[in-house]
């Protein structure tokens, strides 16, 4: 009996192990072929496919000293190839289904878009353990930090310009790309600040292509609370409206100081959105009784 447990234990384990090597080659045949696929748009250049070992030793082995940031989908470090770029390197979280589609969003969208308010995709590694995806070094961090980290600041004229920044990026993804994009994410974290403090929209990971005559898309929802357009809540459509809903939230950050979502405020104000708006309609209020 103890025999026969131990067979059928070891079974199991063979069978499970070669179910999950032949998903990470299905993932993986997956991404490589939307990145061989992919089209660059006008005087988009293609991306440049890296040695595994490359970005191994430009990022020191991926030591966490080089770690600029962690989510979901992987992590990020800086790392310096050998001509002395200074680049930043997603790594991906193990290949699993949850999170194929993101890298997969990533390579299809980002190796069609050229704009200096994007973040830039240099190129992409599919030969490790998983896909590791080679960005432009964006070396002020995020906008987030620069509104509620009170170690930083910035003036309201660098404010005004990153706004309008962020609304060129978007403008050039709803309306210029050759196929419209929704970006299904805009928050002041996803935002990021070069040495010139210019704004460049990244995390394409849930983003989706369009077609011309397309209004909407029909999915489940996701994004970050607080930017959420609430008809997309309601009705799990979404359209290039809820970017600029999203967009008004970080407008209304830019403006106020305050974080989208905050149990510091009262209840029925704790979204930003519905803040700002109750705080208008209370000026309004003043501002008409001021005239009676």
């Amino acid at each position: 009996m103890l025999l026969l447990i131990c067979i059928s234990w070891g079974t199991c384990k063979l069978v499970k192990r070669r179910r999950k090597a032949k998903l990470k080659s299905m993932y993986f045949k997956k991404i490589t072929l939307a990145w061989q696929l992919s089209s660059p748009e006008g005087n988009v250049e293609k991306g440049k496919l890296f040695n595994s070992k490359e970005l191994d030793k430009a990022t020191d082995h991926f030591n966490d000293d080089r770690v600029l940031g962690k989510g979901g989908q992987g992590t990020v470090y800086k790392g310096m190839l050998t001509d002395g770029t200074i680049v930043a390197v997603k790594k991906s979280a193990a290949l699993e289904e949850e999170n194929v589609e993101p890298i997969f969003n990533e390579l299809v969208i980002l190796s069609q878009i050229n704009h200096r308010n994007i973040v830039k995709l240099m190129g992409c590694s599919l030969e490790g353990e998983v896909p590791l995806l080679v960005y432009e070094f964006i070396p002020n961090g995020t906008l987030y930090q620069y509104i509620h980290d009170p170690q930083h600041s910035i003036s309201w004229e660098v404010r005004l310009r990153i706004a309008a920044e962020v609304a060129s990026g978007l403008f050039y993804l709803h309306s210029s790309a050759s196929i419209p994009i929704y970006h299904r994410d805009i928050r002041s974290s996803n935002i990021l600040l070069d040495e010139k403090y210019r704004a460049k929209p990244a995390d394409f990971g849930t983003s989706r292509s369009v077609s011309l005559d397309q209004t909407h898309l029909t999915t489940l929802v996701q994004g970050t609370f607080g930017y959420l357009d609430p008809e997309y809540f309601q009705t799990s459509q979404y359209t290039d409206k809820s970017d600029v809903y999203s967009f008004g939230v970080v407008l209304v950050e830019l403006l106020t100081g305050e974080k989208p979502v905050s149990l510091l405020r009262a209840s029925e104000g704790r979204s930003l959105a519905t803040y700002f708006v109750m705080s208008c309609y209370v000026c309004f209020e003043a501002v008409v009784g001021l005239h009676k």
